[in-house]
């Protein structure tokens, strides 16, 4: 399978925080914290939440990169989810949407400088 996507993804889990800012009428508008998970480049990520978030869901979502101490937020729109367990736990691809320039560039450093750290560690550990 071809590799389609624009940037290197990290694979890490974090928390971060999202607000709904748009979607179905039965979803809560307050502040919830999900977990970053399994990856995230400078054009998107795929986050783990207890609460169905439909396609095409507005959120705003806040995360720091731990290592640089810097809290970004972006908004971001459900591309698709997945439900990992009945009415408990979901997964869903979100596209980072209207996000400046600096916070993408701030992203992709940070992923870039987190696999480039993995990468060393794997080339010491196998000489």
């Amino acid at each position: 399978m071809d590799e389609r996507r624009r940037a290197k993804r990290l694979k890490k889990e974090f928390e971060v925080v999202i607000t709904i800012v748009s979607g179905a009428k039965d979803i809560p508008k307050e502040k919830i914290i999900y977990n970053l998970s399994v990856d995230i480049s400078a054009y998107g990520a795929k986050v783990r939440a207890n609460i169905f978030l439909p396609v095409n869901t507005l959120l705003r979502i806040g995360f720091n990169l731990e290592e640089l101490h810097q809290n970004l937020e972006t908004m971001g729109k459900v591309k698709w989810i997945t439900i990992l367990y009945d009415d408990e736990a979901y997964e869903a691809g979100v596209e980072f949407v209207n996000t400046p320039n600096e916070a993408i560039s701030k992203i992709e450093e940070y992923v870039n400088w987190k696999i480039n750290q993995y990468t060393l560690k794997s080339e010491s550990v196998s000489i």
